[in-house]
């Protein structure tokens, strides 16, 4: 937040580590064994990812769950349901009726993710360009959109607790964002640290510096997944780390004060170390629901629809649970008469629930409530 903070408490506030990043060393005793535990539950998720026909396809509604929490961390709520029936129906003619800024700028982080995704994807580097450009579309609506899109700061901004009036971190002064972002980009391109704690020392110094007025921790995680990627910790990106800072949430922040506070850089890397490896351990079950899922759904889809477009509508209505009509005709080509027909068989069967009726141009709004009962866990 970028206040005047006469009203606020600085009792418990603590300063930016100037020249103290990178750090000179790590306590390797104290995080060998977190980063065999995360490198170990990675690579069983890498794997898994390596064998799926189609990622993107089957682990796309996992993106908008994690939009969902690493929103929610930053007090803007919403739920997953909300996010993909906005998504849908603004999709065909940009008009999604009354919605609330919430759920749009959640859709908004949904898009900032598969965009950054399809541009290292492309060969596009992590550098200062791509980070402004997420946070343009990140900010480009409601609150944000006056909080400088893609710029950085120009004024001293501070974290801290709104509701209890309390400032507990003051980020790097904007006189020195320019020099501390590019040493960050030097640190990421040239050090010689092993992957996995790179991309953990990178996320803290990135919210220490809080180049921005708004979306710095929204943008700071999704640097992590894109830097596993970068170094081939994962061979695809779909890795969030979200619900674990969530789940932990007050260790997750006094960690990164304690690193400015005390130098603890290595109590920050175990923290951020186990976090991988939990949350490996739970994308990769979460990942094993769906793909088990869409193995179990392949027959059904098939008799139900009756039809050689039953392939392609299962692989469309898993890509987009929450869906319309000409959403699935449009993702997989099939003939308006034919999605028609299998969407009406699939309500007959139970396997689809109508949200909403088709009233007027505007078609009717289905849910895969299976897959929709994994993504929400």
């Amino acid at each position: 937040m970028t206040v005047g903070i006469e009203n606020y408490d600085l009792g418990s506030m603590i300063d930016y580590h100037y020249g103290q990043f990178p750090p000179e060393g790590l306590d390797l005793s104290r995080v060998i064994e977190p980063l065999a535990r995360a490198q170990d539950a990675i690579s069983r998720y890498d794997q898994m990812l390596l064998s799926l026909p189609n990622s993107e396809l089957l682990l796309a509604p996992l993106r908008q769950n994690e939009a969902v929490i690493s929103s929610r961390m930053e007090g803007t709520i919403s739920t997953v349901d909300e996010v993909m029936i906005y998504e849908a129906e603004s999709e065909d003619d940009g008009n999604a009726g009354s919605v609330r800024d919430d759920v749009i700028e959640v859709a908004l982080y949904s898009t900032v993710l598969r965009r950054a995704q399809a541009a290292v994807a492309a060969g596009e580097p992590i550098n200062e360009g791509l980070i402004k450009n997420a946070h343009r579309i990140l900010l480009s609506w409601g609150r944000g959109a006056s909080k400088s899109p893609g710029q950085y700061k120009v004024e001293q901004n501070y974290i801290g607790d709104d509701r209890r009036k309390e400032i507990y971190f003051k980020p790097i002064n904007p006189l020195q964002l320019q020099s501390g972002m590019q040493g960050l980009l030097e640190f990421i391109e040239h050090s010689p640290l092993l992957p996995m704690f790179k991309v953990g020392l990178a996320h803290v110094e990135f919210e220490a510096l809080h180049p921005f007025n708004d979306g710095n921790g929204r943008i700071g995680r999704l640097l992590i997944t894109l830097l596993l990627w970068k170094f081939g910790l994962i061979h695809k990106p779909h890795f969030y780390v979200s619900a674990f800072f969530e789940e932990n949430k007050h260790e997750y922040i006094e960690l990164m004060r304690k690193v400015s506070r005390d130098g603890d850089w290595t109590g920050w890397v175990a923290f951020f170390l186990e976090a991988i490896a939990k949350q490996a351990e739970s994308n990769l079950n979460t990942a094993q629901e769906i793909m088990s899922l869409y193995e179990n759904m392949k027959e059904p889809f098939r008799e139900i629809s009756g039809s050689k477009w039953h392939l392609a509508a299962q692989d469309g209505i898993f890509e987009n649970p929450i869906f319309k009509n000409g959403q699935l005709i449009k993702k997989t080509g099939m003939p308006k008469h034919v999605a028609t027909r299998i969407t009406r068989l699939l309500l007959e069967s139970n396997l689809l629930r109508e949200l909403r009726p088709a009233s007027g141009r505007r078609g009717a709004l289905f849910m895969f409530e299976p897959l929709m009962e994994i993504v929400r866990a």
